[in-house]
């Protein structure tokens, strides 16, 4: 398939068909507004229809695959991404603004997450359970297995277009279940050229569907009871919303944070310096497990603070596309818009920007705030920007309590070489994820990845997300008499 042009909008994906429609998406490019990125379709309704009938045929097919064709499906994809990394990764760039460094490495983890689909598909097992506890029962034993739960609706965001799709579609396609996937309406080309990979890869028609949608069909595909189960990543409003509206099926939700990262006295500093500005500042901070809060010994308060400021000032906003850019620019105008009126309700409350702290259009800078009030929006609320509040402790207890006190419990980094402190950080911290010498940013694939509070509900990573997906079925085997 050619690359997308507004000349040319790339097909849409439907049960393993190319379609279109009267209703053109024109993809923005957030670094170049004045040069869209490409252009695609909005489904219509009369689509959305074919697919979940794509779906609920595919799943017939789909539930009835060996092992060994559903790991060889996922194995053809993970080669497909391989073969067109550098291609994938520009695309990711041109729609979204991540560096090309970042999305290079994008690219990485879905060939891997894809690997790991491949793997588990060949591994998902059942058990033997003694079934003579009691007189009654005697001579007869329990045999589980997994069977896949049905049609999957998925609704992936945007700044991570390839591998958080890849945590929905991969795992559906382990299990043997067929997906119908909302992609992103800012980035959805990058989801669409996978899904030329995916076409190539033996699965029944149907299996998958990759349909851009606006909010009405959206809606509808939250709403619709011939999907077993719904997983959404996103913003925690709309997440929990879709719950609500979701109806009998099963929810999973990835969603937002206010990360906390807290650098101990032990800490190694240059590490830990080194590992914030990461954790902070990659992909202008539009990450959910992003560095947000950070806490930091009084004893390395100083030291730390100097080096980490002076790491910030030095992150400027550059063109994505150049491989030595660390910091581009916000997805959006209103995202800008919206981190700087935080800032500014900040400043006003007393804040100190010690850098950064004002943007211009979609370039907002690597900003780090310290004697910020703790009911500012920069505190409490999911930034999704490139900002950091700093502020020192003396207390561990307390700062731990500090961390808690959030609505939200994605993931928490704990620098320390205290083995005390980092099983208490594990005992007491109210999160999914508690990442020892590294930042809460942290995530490799096979984990098990989610959050409490208002960050989620269940886990992706394969194997936790394949559980999801299927449900348990048990065989009793009676002796005769």
């Amino acid at each position: 398939m050619a690359t997308a042009t507004l000349t040319t909008p790339h097909p849409i994906y439907l049960a393993g068909q190319w379609v279109t429609s009267p209703d053109v998406l024109v993809v923005d490019d957030p670094a170049r507004p004045d040069t869209p990125a490409g252009a695609t379709y909005t489904a219509t309704a009369e689509q959305y229809e074919q697919a979940v009938q794509g779906a609920i045929a595919g799943f017939e097919r789909m539930r009835r695959l060996s092992s060994m064709e559903r790991s060889r499906a996922l194995h053809h994809i993970e080669n497909g991404l391989r073969a067109r990394r550098e291609e994938i990764a520009r695309i990711i760039t041109s729609e979204s603004g991540k560096p090309i460094r970042d999305a290079l490495g994008e690219v990485d983890r879905a060939i891997l997450t894809f690997k790991l689909g491949a793997e588990e598909a060949e591994r998902i097992t059942g058990e033997t359970i003694p079934l003579d506890l009691n007189p009654a029962s005697k001579g007869r034993i329990g045999i589980t297995r997994r069977f896949p739960i049905g049609p999957v609706a998925a609704i992936s965001p945007f700044n991570f277009p390839l591998n958080l799709a890849a945590h929905k579609i991969a795992p559906a396609l382990a299990a043997g279940c067929s997906i119908v996937l909302k992609p992103p309406s800012r980035d959805p080309l990058t989801m669409l050229a996978v899904a030329e990979i995916i076409d190539e890869a033996g699965l029944p028609d149907g299996a998958v569907s990759i349909l851009p949608m606006d909010r009405e069909l959206g809606d509808r595909l939250v709403e619709d009871d011939r999907f077993r189960l719904l997983t959404f990543t996103g913003s925690p409003g709309v997440g929990w919303a879709m719950k609500a509206r979701a109806g009998r099926k099963k929810v999973v939700l990835e969603l937002g944070g206010n990360a906390g990262a807290i650098v101990d006295a032990s800490a190694d500093l240059d590490w830990a310096v080194q590992r914030c500005l990461m954790g902070a500042f990659s992909y202008a901070g539009q990450v959910c497990i992003s560095v947000q809060r950070l806490f930091v010994h009084a004893s390395l308060w100083d030291a730390f603070m100097d080096r980490f400021v002076a790491g910030a000032r030095e992150l400027t906003i550059g063109d994505p596309m150049d491989p030595e850019t660390k910091l581009g620019p916000m997805v959006d105008l209103e995202a800008a818009r919206r981190i700087g009126g935080w800032v500014d309700e900040a400043v006003a409350a007393g804040a100190r920007a010690l850098a950064g702290g004002s943007g211009d259009g979609q370039a907002f800078p690597a900003t780090v705030l310290v004697d910020v009030p703790r009911d500012a929006a920069v505190c409490v609320q999911e930034a999704f920007a490139p900002i950091v509040v700093a502020a020192p402790f003396e207390d561990f207890d307390a700062v731990l309590a500090e961390v808690n006190d959030s609505r939200f419990g994605l993931q928490a980094g704990l620098f320390t070489n205290d083995l005390a402190h980092a099983w208490k950080a594990f005992e007491e911290l109210q999160v999914g994820g508690v990442i020892v010498n590294d930042v809460p940013t942290y995530r490799i694939d096979h984990m098990p990845y989610g959050g409490v509070k208002d960050s989620g509900l269940g886990r992706e990573g394969l194997r936790w997300a394949i559980e999801d997906m299927t449900e348990v079925r048990i065989l009793v085997l009676a002796q005769s008499a």
